[in-house]
């Protein structure tokens, strides 16, 4: 296994920066470097410096090097120099490392500088540890949200080492090295043209070509290329054609949730797979115990990205299993697992009886996407859950500054929607009156009106606002480019139009002009009544018919001068006889 070696014998130096291919400088006296490592990687991450400056190696520093591949890396013999001091370096007399120490080590680190101040006390670095240095970096830089190394990082002379090192050694990396070291990279944004990351994607199809990576490293590198050239990129199809000829059982839960990940970036090409993805959701049945909260959250929104509304087996045993994870998810991973039941339209009475302990428990930090997200659970599944609804309404009292307009609308719409009043409901909506009053051209328009007919439905009539939306400005506001009003709006309107002339008799302010009111709330896809049961409705109209003898004695669907539709009718005269429902005359009774 080759191995490199991390001195650190010039870089106290101020006028020295140890390049990687120190090899080449052993048999000079003197040599004048114009172009240094910093130079050479700077068009891997960033423009490059505009004034070159020069870089002096000495021969004495580097008379011998070797490399256990026969690669010259170090000198042998040489005392080895250190900027920190003896006890900043308890690690200074290591020869080698046990790799499970190595990876235990790496993964505690927090930061890139606590990674590579590690890597450079160590004398020797197998192919396979500096690979996992690399990701190791690529994570703790994730986490810190940033899409370029810092300056510091790229600077650091081992970083240089480590990436230097990629380029000139990728023919002899192994298999596993060279994607790991690829994906790395590729995660930190190194300019997919530069030469470090050309020879890398070169050296990884050439071995595809010749066939035998195995699993993982055919789903880590479809991933990176998927990143550095976009999904339709050719030797993506090569991948999961490869991926399609090994059997699913040698797969690991990892890799099979990579090859999902893969067919998600390729949705142009859903049908093509199909026949290869229900193979594979029916196989997923099988690990979905062993997944992490991390795998589980991945699987469920790629069934939606590629639509496998025919996976409904697999979405309700990953809801079945996701119960567990509930406290464990990260904000993300709950909003991508709540998205994912509300798109199959999937409901779980243990899941929802988890996520009401875990929404009570950290209502105050949870994301408000998150928070609105499982609102908008409750809202689609008719969930009347007391719990969330009033950590929700505390939780919208106390920090109502963090949510964004829309955010607001899906958190105040399920109370209107299932009809409940929160404890504070005095305090919500005080403060939501607030808001409006104090950011009321700040709301869109169709956000602003959903969240006042919500109010309505609820009894919290918006008198003070009504003037304002009834107004034409407002209106023309609300119609935006569009030649007509859609329905569902125009509904809302004309229901906050009827509050105000119903519950609200004192409100003489500006009236909803005619042309802006429905005749009937009940409209195809958006209607504001709740849809008939027609299952309900077919028992109901039998037993009428039984009961009064023949069908022409109630009707069906009548519209009321409220616009709202009564499913059944029955008129009856002063004597109590029920009435055809054609009569018009001598109706006492309906």
């Amino acid at each position: 296994m080759a191995l490199i070696t991390l001195r650190r014998n010039l870089c106290h130096l101020s006028d020295f920066r140890i390049h990687g291919a120190l090899a080449a400088l052993k048999n000079h006296p003197v040599i004048h470097v114009h172009k240094v490592a910093e130079e050479r990687l700077c068009p891997w991450f960033c423009s490059p410096q505009s004034e070159p400056f020069k870089v002096r190696f000495h021969h004495g520093c580097c008379k011998k090097f070797h490399s256990e591949n026969g690669n010259d890396l170090h000198p042998v013999g040489e005392p080895v120099f250190s900027q920190a001091h003896d006890w900043d370096r308890p690690e200074q007399n290591l020869k080698s490392v046990d790799d499970q120490m190595f990876y235990r080590r790496l993964n505690n680190f927090t930061s890139s500088e606590e990674v590579l101040s590690f890597i450079s006390t160590l004398q020797t670095l197998p192919d396979t540890l500096a690979a996992g240095a690399l990701q190791r970096i690529c994570e703790v830089e994730k986490k810190d949200g940033d899409q370029k190394l810092p300056k510091e990082i790229l600077k650091n002379s081992v970083f240089q080492a480590l990436c230097i090192r990629c380029e000139q050694e990728s023919s002899s990396l192994p298999d596993a090295v060279l994607v790991t070291a690829l994906h790395a990279l590729t995660l930190l944004h190194v300019d997919p043209q530069s030469s470090l990351l050309l020879n890398l994607v070169a050296e990884c199809q050439r071995r595809l070509k010749r066939g035998g990576l195995e699993v993982h490293s055919l789903c880590i590198l479809g991933e990176s290329l998927i990143q550095l050239q976009g999904p339709g990129c050719a030797t993506l199809e090569l991948i999961i054609y490869q991926l399609q000829g090994e059997k699913l059982e040698e797969f690991t839960p990892e890799d099979i949730v990579g090859l999902y990940r893969i067919l998600q970036a390729c949705t142009e090409k859903v049908d093509q797979h199909q026949a290869f993805l229900n193979k594979l959701n029916n196989f997923s049945l099988s690990i979905v115990y062993s997944l992490s909260p991390t795998l589980m959250s991945q699987m469920i929104s790629a069934l939606v990205v590629l639509d496998q509304t025919q996976a409904l087996p697999l979405v309700i045993k990953l809801g079945k299993y996701a119960v567990r994870h509930i406290p464990h998810f990260t904000n993300e991973e709950l909003r991508k697992v709540l998205e994912a039941f509300i798109y199959f339209g999937h409901s779980d009475r243990f899941f929802t009886k988890a996520l009401e302990q875990h929404v009570a428990s950290v209502c105050l930090t949870l994301d408000p996407e998150v928070m609105s997200k499982v609102m908008e659970y409750c809202s689609r599944k008719q969930i009347l859950s007391k719990p969330i609804l009033d950590a929700v309404a505390e939780t919208f009292v106390c920090q109502s500054e963090k949510f964004l307009p829309h955010q607001i609308s899906e958190l105040i719409e399920p109370f209107g929607k299932l009809n409940y009043l929160p404890p504070n409901a005095s305090a919500l909506f005080r403060k939501l009156e607030n808001m409006l009053l104090t950011h009321f051209n700040y709301f869109p328009p169709k956000t602003l009106l959903k969240i006042l007919h919500s109010c309505s439905l609820i009894e919290c009539h918006p008198v003070n606002f009504m003037a304002k939306i009834f107004s034409p400005c407002f209106l023309q506001k609300l119609q935006g480019e569009e030649l007509y009003l859609d329905k569902l709006s125009l509904a809302q309107l004309t229901q906050l139009f009827l509050t105000s002339v119903l519950e609200c008799p004192f409100y003489k302010g500006q009236k909803l002009l005619p042309k802006y009111q429905v005749r009937s709330f009940l409209t195809p896809c958006s209607s504001l009544e709740t849809p008939l049961d027609f299952q309900l409705y077919r028992s109901v109209k039998i037993g009428l018919i039984d009961l009064l003898g023949a069908r022409l004695y109630f009707a069906s669907k009548v519209l009321t001068p409220y616009c709202y539709t009564i499913d059944v009718e029955i008129k009856v005269d002063e004597e109590g006889l029920v009435l055809p429902f054609t009569v018009r005359e001598d109706v006492h009774k309906r």
